[in-house]
C-alpha cells in the first residue's frame, strides 16, 4: 500500500518584525540588567539567524506583561484561524474538499485547549461526522514528522483514504516577561509564530512523494535537555546548551542505519528536509552532511525567513521542495528533532 504526501501549504499570522524592529523592544525589556549582559543579548538576536518572525501578537503585546490567561485566550483564538487557513490551502492544492478527508491530526504545543483545534475545523469546514482525530500535543519540535509518521500508519493500514497533519505553533505566546534566563532568551532569538498543513493519500489516482520508510530514535537520560515548565506565568522555556553536541554525537546512529536498511547511503539522497532548530544546530548538522557532499540551504533559508517556528518547521521546508516538483525517482530524507529527547526521520521517493 502506498502512502503519499499530495500537498504541503503554509499560513503566516498577520504580525510580522524585521529582527533589527525587534532589538528596540528587547533593549527597553533589558533595561535594568546588566549593561554587559545587554550587550550580550543584544549580539544574540542579531546573530540569531533569523532576519524576520512572524507573530500571533503584536510585539507590544508580547512584551506587557500579560498573564498565562491572557495569552493562552490569544494563541487558542488564532491557532484555529491559522489551522483553518492552512489547511483550506492545502486542500485546494491537492484539489481536494474538506469531506474528503478521513482521518485529521493537529499538531500544537505552545498553548493549551480542550477540546483541542481539530474539533474547531471539523465543525467549521463542515468534515465528516466520522473523520478520524488526533491531537499531538507534547512532542514539540518533532511533532511535524511525528504526525505524519501516525497519518503514515493509518493509511498503510486504510487503502483509498486521506489525511491531514495541521501543524500550529505560537512560541511568542510562551514568552516569559520575568525570566531573564539564556533558554528565554535564546527561545525569543530563534523562535517565530506559523502553520503549515499537509495532505496524505492512500488513493492510487493521488499524486506526490511516496512514504518509503519512517522511525524514530530516542536519546536515554536525556529528559531534561528540551521542553517546557508548566509555571504560574505560562510554558517556560527549557533549551540545554548542550543539544547540539547532543545531536553531534548521536549523528551516524541516526541517519546511517535508517538508510542502509532501505538498501541506501547518503550519496542516494537527493534533498534533505531538515528542520531548523537554531543556528547552532543548524551549523552543526550543516558540518556534518557538508562532510557528506550535501548541503541543507532550504533549511537556512527557512529559520532566516521565518526563525524557528517548532512543529511547523520542517513542513515549510518540504513545502519548498513540494512546490520544486522534484524529479522521478529522486529521495528525500526528513529529520527533526524535539523534547524527550527523540529524533523523526522520513524517506521520500518521488
Amino acid at each position: 500500500m502506498k502512502v503519499k504526501i499530495t500537498a504541503v501549504a503554509k499560513q503566516l499570522p498577520k504580525y510580522y518584525r524585521e529582527t533589527k524592529d525587534i532589538i528596540p523592544f528587547v533593549q527597553l525589556w533589558m533595561q535594568d540588567q546588566d549593561t554587559r549582559f545587554q550587550r550580550k543579548v543584544t549580539k544574540l538576536f542579531e546573530g540569531a539567524g533569523v532576519d524576520r518572525r512572524y507573530s500571533i501578537m503584536d510585539p507590544e503585546e508580547v512584551f506587557t506583561a500579560t498573564s498565562f490567561e491572557d495569552k493562552n485566550n490569544i494563541y487558542a483564538r488564532e491557532v484555529v484561524q491559522l489551522a483553518e487557513q492552512s489547511l483550506k490551502k492545502s486542500l485546494e492544492k491537492a484539489n481536494l474538499k474538506a469531506t474528503d478527508l478521513d482521518y485529521i491530526i493537529t499538531v500544537s504545543c505552545t498553548g493549551i485547549m480542550i477540546p483541542s483545534m481539530d474539533a474547531y475545523l471539523i465543525n467549521s469546514l463542515g468534515m465528516k461526522k466520522d473523520i478520524v482525530r488526533l491531537p499531538v500535543t507534547e512532542m514539540g519540535c518533532a511533532a511535524g514528522v511525528s504526525g505524519i509518521i501516525y497519518a503514515k500508519n493509518f493509511l498503510k493500514s486504510n487503502p483509498n483514504k486521506r489525511a491531514a497533519v495541521v501543524a500550529v505553533e505560537a512560541p511568542t505566546a510562551t514568552f516569559q516577561l520575568e525570566d531573564y534566563s539564556m533558554a528565554n532568551i535564546v527561545s525569543a532569538a530563534i523562535f517565530g509564530d506559523g502553520a503549515s498543513a499537509v495532505i496524505l493519500s492512500s488513493c492510487e489516482e493521488d499524486k506526490g512523494p511516496e512514504i518509503i520508510d519512517e522511525a524514530m530514535y530516542h536519546f536515554y537520560d536525556a529528559t531534561h535537555m528540551m521542553g517546557f515548565n508548566l509555571v504560574n506565568s505560562g510554558l517556560q522555556m527549557i533549551l540545554d546548551k548542550e543539544v547540539p553536541q547532543k545531536i553531534s554525537d548521536h549523528f551516524p546512529a541516526i541517519v546511517h542505519p535508517f538508510l542502509e536498511r532501505n538498501n541506501l547511503t547518503i550519496e542516494d539522497v537527493n534533498h534533505l528536509i531538515f528542520h531548523p532548530g537554531g543556528k547552532k544546530i543548524v551549523q552543526t548538522v550543516e558540518a556534518l552532511f557538508g562532510v557528506l557532499g550535501k548541503n541543507i540551504d532550504d533549511t537556512k533559508e527557512v529559520l532566516r525567513l521565518y526563525g524557528n517556528m517548532s512543529s511547523a518547521t520542517v513542513l515549510y521546508v518540504l513545502e519548498r521542495f513540494m512546490d520544486r516538483n522534484p524529479a522521478k525517482g529522486e529521495r528525500g530524507l526528513m529529520l527533526s528533532f524535539g523534547p524527550g529527547f527523540s529524533a523523526q526521520r522520513i524517506l521520500l521517493e518521488w
